[in-house]
């Protein structure tokens, strides 16, 4: 009998606390039509917009009503209904979203996200005529990765200012490592983003992190508290859009993190993939990639949970970055994929390249190319009947897009063992890339997996200097997946040769760089 009532008590302690911990909220998604930033008399609900709580999926009904169930700590975000736009917050994002913490969080080294709730939410919209379908394309930026107000300014300077020439992109996207553990340059990352004047979607990274966190569940506050939730959906006619935190922490571990996800992100993406037709181009952004790199960075159960809500879509695609690096790669059997056709995961170059390293130009920017010899910069993604994508290097070099290296000077009738080397930025593993000399024919060149040639050189000097060549030496040159390579011939005429090079890829299209080398007669 005293054990009845014993859980008789308990159970009576807690049910207060499980009423409390989901309790229900209700509001308005509305059409803000005179701009003012509030709901006023005759300004209509709008019907069938979905509502998270980050779990869950609620519509609004005819008059632009939802109702769902909040958790402390929960971010309440509307998702972006074709055919409209959010007005934009003071600090130059979309706003989307309400966080719940009725009693604040806790507080960090960087900061907490303030008590409020989200009971009682009102999001406003407004219509986009731009969203009729044609096809559009978003600005990618991933691992700005910045520490200081140095590497702030290279971020606005290298990055921002040249991507802000680009005229007609539709939405942005970064992800993740907008900052390197510095959270306190949140404000400032915001602030160099406003030039480009573009709704922006965000996913965090690992240097992302409150690193003073106890648990995972508490690991991204400071990050929420100035980019919002860290689960996002985004809708565009015949697309839908997923920014996800895949960066599980594990305090104390080493490695203190892995790629994957949470229960409620599945939750989510079950609950919100369901809301969508088979011909959506679903697009899942996110910081570390699917693909093993190496080793299962990224684990294996999590990926083919994700695949097999991928499956039924039209040709998704993956966005990610981390590696500081990039290439295109495709998931067939091998990674668990079984779709009609391999999954292609684009692994985006970085903002910082090489984490701001390297000679400093002119202006003082740094060299920051990554270490497979790509420059830093950024990608446009075009979304119409195919994905195409064309990166550009930072600071408006829009037209490097290829770095050639070539063998230099040769004896002439010397055994053709010479090659140049072409590292193609933006190409995918089977692009067609050739060679050609003197406006010959044309001849294939042989993808090879080694570094790139004009970082190895750069390494070599740092190495041989007598001193500091920059505040940080060039990263460490490693193989790419991105070079190819043909033996020159050395049966010439003595003198200068002009060497051609064209790259054909289906993503980037095609694109030509010219170099040279010389024969020289031997005289003993």
């Amino acid at each position: 009998m005293h054990a009845v009532r014993h859980l008789l008590w308990i159970l009576l302690l807690l049910s207060p606390l499980a009423a409390w911990a989901d309790s229900p909220a209700s509001g308005r998604v509305y059409l803000d039509a005179n701009g003012n930033g509030r709901r006023d008399a005759g300004e209509a609900g709008v019907a069938g917009v979905k509502v998270s709580n980050g779990r869950d999926i609620a519509l609004t009904d005819a008059a632009g009503r939802y109702r769902i169930t909040l958790r402390d700590g929960d971010t309440l975000f509307v998702i972006k209904p074709p055919g409209y736009r959010f007005p934009t917050s003071a600090a130059g994002l979309p706003a989307f979203w309400v966080h719940h913490f009725p009693k604040g969080s806790q507080t960090l080294r960087y900061g907490r996200i303030a008590p409020g709730s989200a009971r009682r939410a009102q999001f406003a919209l407004h219509v986009d005529a731009g969203e009729d379908g044609s096809p559009f394309e978003a600005l990618v930026i991933t691992d700005p990765q910045t520490k200081n107000a140095r590497e702030l300014d290279y971020y606005a300077r290298s990055i921002v200012a040249p991507a802000a020439r680009h005229a007609g992109i539709a939405l942005g996207m970064t992800l993740g490592d907008l900052v390197d553990d510095a959270l306190d340059l949140h404000a400032g990352f915001n602030e160099a983003n406003k030039a480009l004047n573009l709704p922006w979607l965000h996913a965090p990274g690992n240097h992302d992190i409150d690193f003073d966190a106890q648990d995972d569940a508490d690991s991204l506050t400071n990050y929420r508290r100035s980019f919002g939730p860290d689960t996002v959906a985004w809708e565009r006619p015949g697309h839908a859009f997923i920014a996800l935190d895949d960066v599980i922490y594990r305090p104390g571990q080493k490695p203190a993190y892995v790629g994957g996800f949470r229960e409620n992100q599945f939750r989510f993406l079950e609950n919100y993939l369901a809301t969508l037709t088979p011909e959506t181009r679903v697009v899942v952004s996110l910081h570390i990639p699917l693909f093993d790199d190496p080793g299962e960075t990224f684990r294996h159960a999590d990926r083919a949970r994700l695949f097999a809500l991928l499956e039924r879509f039209r040709e998704p695609l993956i966005l990610s970055s981390h590696t500081h690096s990039q290439r295109h790669h495709f998931h067939g059997p091998e990674s668990g994929w079984i779709g009609a056709l391999p999954l292609h995961e684009y692994n985006v170059g970085a903002a910082c390249g090489g984490y701001w390293s390297g000679l400093r130009d002119a202006e003082g920017l740094p060299d920051a190319r990554m270490e497979d010899g790509t420059p830093n910069g950024y990608a446009i993604v075009r979304f119409g009947e195919s994905v195409t994508t064309r990166y550009h290097a930072s600071r408006a070099r829009d037209d490097l897009r290829i770095g050639l290296s070539s063998p230099g000077p040769l004896r002439r009738g010397a055994y053709p063992a010479y090659p140049v080397v072409a590292n193609v930025y933006g190409a995918e593993p089977d692009a067609v890339v050739e060679m050609r000399i003197d406006g010959s024919d044309w001849r294939p060149m042989a993808r090879v997996d080694e570094p790139d040639p004009q970082l190895a050189a750069i390494n070599i000097d740092d190495a041989r200097a007598q001193g500091l060549r920059a505040f940080d030496r060039a990263v460490l040159a490693r193989s790419g997946k991105h070079l190819w390579a043909a033996n020159v011939p050395t049966d010439l005429e003595a003198g200068e040769h002009q060497v051609e090079v064209r790259a054909r890829s289906r993503f980037e299209g095609e694109t030509t760089a010219r170099t040279s080398y010389r024969l020289i007669d031997w005289i003993e």
